[in-house]
């Protein structure tokens, strides 16, 4: 393949395409030492990476389909996957396949996928073209905000049913696009004003509604919220029956009450335990890649904790690093927001880097403790199926700005920089 070819293939920022191929590479390494459990299971210790291999490999043809597709060409998509969101969320909230007490997943020819990935990239589609389209000289109109509610309305109460926090961090993102957009800030200010009321509201409900039994002296809080857990789907027979589950968890996260070693069940609380051991035994150097043992014992390490399996193989410098892989790329795709002369393509590119990254760190915040325990994996780096091909779309869609964005001139200090920089 000559270099010509390799440029065909490889526009867009230089920039974002090295941390791809960096996060890419930090996957399979992790993901290969983190899937023990399913190697066991499958008998064969090549099956589960070459699988994974396999889906960064579409996720990368997708990837470059979608660089090599206009960023003005996705305003067209708009109108179609706001219906196509919205009848698969409603789909899946009748006819979806439960997975872990959650009805999150539907089945297509053969495929299972959540909708509310495709949701996710459709709500910042939808907010980036509502944005772009009511700009005026002193920033969005007043009515912007009413409409990307509309939307909003339309889309995230059926991902809350069934997911919390991607609902919560889908609308953290809505509202930093907002801010962006330049929607003014009494508006701003109401709105968060009514979250505030409704979290309030929600979270009184749930410590209400949701059923814990009463403690049992001979277990710890942590056994008998995992139980309930457990139990937590017979409770209610209506669409909120997560209210057990997300009080459970809230008990778990706020429970400051010590518990000595010999009492701590890591049968029964194994996420948090052995993502706890993962990174205390790390050493701050880390064990090296592949000599984990946490993985092991630890549910799901090749997914949602695989964060605390990195700390644990490479170290306090390894995990800087990859949380600084993501920093950088919110940090690069906001100068080439920046360099649009048009709204649309700065906000859609900001939003989906705002999606990514909002994501990576909540990730890392559970793995360390920080945060209690969601569904969340790390964008690019855990082992997932559709919702990494859709991450790779979304970087596609960032480069597509970067590559076919109208650009503004540079001024002379820019272009000496660039000079100096080559």
């Amino acid at each position: 393949m000559n270099s010509k070819t390799l440029t065909n293939i490889f526009k867009g920022d230089k920039v974002v395409w090295m941390i791809f191929f960096f996060l890419c590479l930090i996957s399979i390494v992790e993901v290969f030492s983190a899937s023990s459990q399913l190697m066991y299971k499958g008998g064969n210790y090549l099956a589960p990476i070459m699988k994974h291999i396999g889906i960064l490999f579409v996720g990368f043809v997708c990837m470059v389909m979608t660089l090599n597709v206009p960023c003005r060409y996705f305003k067209v998509l708009t109108p179609f996957l706001l219906v196509i969101a919205f009848l698969s969320l409603i789909y899946v909230l009748l006819a979806g396949e439960s997975v872990n007490g959650s009805q999150r997943w539907v089945s297509f020819i053969g495929i299972q996928f959540q909708p509310s990935e495709i949701a996710k990239g459709t709500m910042i589609l939808a907010t980036a073209q509502i944005l772009s389209a009511m700009q005026t000289a002193n920033g969005a109109d007043k009515n912007a905000c009413k409409y990307i509610l509309i939307v909003w309305t339309c889309i995230v109460p059926f991902i809350f049913l069934e997911n919390f926090s991607t609902a919560a961090l889908l609308s953290s993102v809505i509202l930093m696009m907002m801010i962006i957009g330049r929607v003014p800030m009494n508006q701003i200010g109401k709105l968060m004003g009514v979250v505030a009321l409704f979290g309030i509201i929600a979270f009184a409900g749930v410590m209400t509604l949701g059923h814990v039994k009463a403690e049992d002296p001979n277990k710890n809080l942590t056994e008998q919220v995992t139980q309930q857990e457990e139990e937590s789907h017979g409770v209610f027979a209506s669409v909120f029956h997560r209210a057990d589950t997300w009080k459970a968890r809230i008990m778990k996260f706020t429970n400051n009450k010590p518990i000595p070693p010999d009492s701590v069940d890591l049968d029964k609380d194994a996420q948090v335990a052995h993502s706890n051991i993962a990174v205390a035994t790390s050493n701050v150097v880390g064990k090296g890649p592949g000599n984990s043992v946490e993985r092991d014992f630890l549910s799901q390490a090749f997914s949602d904790f695989i964060y605390a399996i990195i700390i644990e193989e490479m170290g306090i410098e390894g995990a800087f690093f990859v949380a600084l892989l993501y920093i950088i790329l919110l940090f690069r795709t906001g100068r080439i927001a920046n360099r649009c002369e048009n709204n649309f393509p700065a906000l859609l590119a900001m939003g989906l880097a705002l999606l990514l990254v909002t994501q990576a760190l909540f990730n890392m915040c559970v793995a360390v403790g920080l945060a209690p325990v969601t569904g969340q994996p790390l964008p690019l780096i855990s082992k997932g199926g559709t919702s990494t091909i859709i991450n790779c779309i979304y970087l596609g869609a960032i480069l597509s700005v970067s590559r076919t964005a109208k650009k503004m001139p540079e001024s002379n200090d820019e272009k000496a920089s660039a000079a100096i920089a080559i």
